[in-house]
């Protein structure tokens, strides 16, 4: 039976709009479309593949590739008929000019990863080994799937990939009855329906095409390049190749639509699609909101003639709105597109704030914007979608005391939005890696860390490395939301030597210090030690007395800092005096004992006690 065609497949009109999108536009480099398990995204990636123009490639890359059909290699069976040495190319190759399709894009090893990545930014394959060297050009369309539950993708990866779907799980029972319905009719169509089905994929097909043909004509005005810039700035965007993707996205969407300018849908489609997936937060209000386009209860205003109206409405016409406005238009469309897990995010913290692990503030025209309540365009921004369902049960009544058929709004029905600031915080991980250390569960406390500074880089908040050991402590990484640098860091971080813990308490101060001259105003230690101090901050040994007076010194400057602290202590009962419980009693923090835990159970205490 003849597979569902694309018009067929219900429920991903956002995903569908994206693969036209890069069919028109195949530098949009491709389409990552997150959904559940049995939601038919590998159904409308194949789909897909039967609207392209005749011809274009479609290679499927199984998760489990080996190398060899990965790149290419040598073609055995050829060279034995030969005698030659033939190069056989591999999967990447073969896509070219064409779609790559990958599902399950978040469970490829890191080396088929790591080769993906290459390839996308180069354009080519370069095959070197088992005695053979090539390169092939290897430009293709990325069509990639997930189901998120499984984890996330690769941010190489979706860097490289100009549209994102955002993921929403299908909830309404109407649209799955009617995947039921369309399923159900397509095991039943006989000769005559599939004859449409293929009119239908060969229009799709001339669409296609035509919007090629016409890409290049497209215009894009200052304005809106401008605004779409600024949009991803405030959302927290890094880097230009986003800014170029959505560019991209817009005008290839004004040339499906057989049209030569970009227009406010395009403009919206392509921050749904580029900017929304990659928001790291709501952005901060920075102007007052104007009144909504709608009938409000002021004071009349002088008549004016119909003639005036019309010259002005003619006017706003042909004038292109100014950067400003077509970036108020963009974000309110991300607020209403964000996934939901980032649209309640300021709420989760709120909550968290309440048991004192995470402060937030409310706002009235700064921060995340989390619900409405009744209140007066003075008083913040205007939420327009919460006023008009506060508005619309009484337009009936309205409209018989007032013969007016616009939507009317009261006072009554204004609604302003209400925001939250979170305050960001700032991650100190202070790594004993003295000898001691090293004999007991050094390994545990790598994995420990990498576990927290993932999660830190989720919720968006500084990071920052020290390690200690011999004579002094250094500063590996510097406050910054890298995970792979600082992973990287704990991949080499060396072992052995005296513990100069008074040095890491110094250092740590510091770092902290010189953030909130930033801004950076809270901060958490995690301190991951056995306790045992045996260097002076003079790199002085033995003294035990100057060591215990620099230690409660420093314990004491770090309270007085407000810093939060954590010690996790990791060496075994039999060993151990106490030393690390003294410290976290030193510092005001708190003392957790886990000699023989895994990584992520590490983790998991640090990440709940902050």
């Amino acid at each position: 039976m003849r597979p569902l065609s694309f018009n067929e497949i219900v429920g991903m009109d956002l995903a569908k709009q994206a693969l036209l999108l890069l069919a028109v536009d195949p530098t949009l480099g491709g389409v990552a479309i997150p959904a559940a398990v049995g939601s038919g995204k590998s159904t409308l990636a194949r789909a897909f593949s039967r609207i392209l123009p005749e011809g274009t490639p479609f290679v499927e890359l199984p998760v489990n590739v080996t190398e060899d059909r990965l790149l290419g290699g040598l073609d055995l069976e050829a060279a034995l008929a030969t005698g030659k040495r033939v190069i056989e190319r591999g999967l990447l190759a073969k896509a070219n000019g064409g779609v790559l399709y990958v599902d399950a894009l978040n469970l490829l090893d890191n080396t088929t990863a790591a080769y993906l990545i290459e390839t996308m930014s180069r354009g080519v394959v370069f095959l070197e080994r088992e005695g053979l060297s090539a390169v092939h050009e290897a430009k293709f369309m990325l069509i990639a799937t997930f189901d998120p539950s499984d984890g996330n993708a690769r941010m190489g990866l979706l860097d490289r990939i100009g549209l994102i779907v955002p993921f929403s799980a299908q909830t309404q029972a109407e649209t799955r009855a009617e995947v039921i319905r369309r399923v159900r009719a397509h095991e039943v169509k006989g000769a005559h329906q599939q004859a449409e089905i293929e009119e239908e994929e060969n229009a799709l097909r001339a669409l296609i095409l035509a919007a090629r043909a016409d890409l290049k004509d497209v215009v894009l005005y200052d304005e809106q390049i401008e605004a779409l810039a600024q949009a991803a700035v405030e959302l927290g965007i890094e880097g230009n190749r986003v800014d170029v993707f959505a560019t991209k996205a817009a005008a290839a969407s004004a040339a499906l639509r057989g049209c030569r300018e970009v227009d406010d849908d395009d403009l919206k489609l392509a921050t749904k699609l580029v900017l929304a997936p990659r928001a790291t937060r709501l952005p901060e209000e920075q102007a007052e909101q104007k009144a909504p386009e709608t009938v409000m209860q002021e004071p009349p205003q002088p008549a004016q003639s119909h003639d005036n109206t019309e010259s002005n409405e003619q006017t706003d016409t042909n004038e292109m709105p100014s950067p400003e406005e077509i970036r108020e238009m963009l974000l309110e469309t991300v607020e209403t597109e964000l996934p939901d897990v980032l649209q309640h995010f300021a709420l989760m913290q709120q909550r968290k704030g309440k048991s004192g692990k995470r402060s937030v503030a409310e706002n009235m025209r700064r921060g995340k914007y989390v619900r409405a309540v009744s209140g007066h365009l003075r008083e913040g921004k205007l939420a327009l979608i919460p006023t008009m369902l506060a508005a619309a049960p009484w337009q009936r009544v309205r409209h018989r005391e007032d013969q007016r058929k616009s939507f009317i709004i009261k006072k009554d029905d204004i609604r302003v939005k209400r925001f939250r600031d979170k305050a960001g915080t700032l991650f100190v991980f202070a790594v004993d890696a003295s000898g001691s250390m090293a004999l007991n569960r050094m390994r545990q406390a790598k994995g420990a860390v990498a576990h927290l500074l993932q999660n830190a880089y989720v919720h968006r908040d500084q990071v920052s490395l020290i390690a200690f050991r011999g004579k002094k402590a250094e500063v590996l990484l510097p406050p910054s939301q890298s995970v792979e640098r600082a992973k990287r860091e704990l991949d080499v971080l060396p072992t052995g030597g005296g513990t100069p813990l008074a040095s890491a308490l110094l250092l740590v101060w510091q770092t902290v210090s010189q953030m909130r001259a930033k801004g950076q105003m809270q901060a958490t230690l995690v301190l991951i030690t056995d306790g045992r101090a045996n260097v002076a901050l003079d790199s002085a040994q033995g003294n035990k007395e100057q060591i215990q007076k620099e230690l409660e010194d420093l314990s004491k400057l770090i309270r007085a800092e407000n810093i939060q602290s954590i010690v996790v202590d990791t060496q075994m009962t039999f060993l151990s005096r106490g030393e690390a419980k003294k410290l976290a009693e030193m510092l005001g923090g708190k003392y957790v004992y886990l000699p023989n835990a895994r990584a992520e159970q590490i983790a998991e205490v640090a990440r709940v006690a902050t």
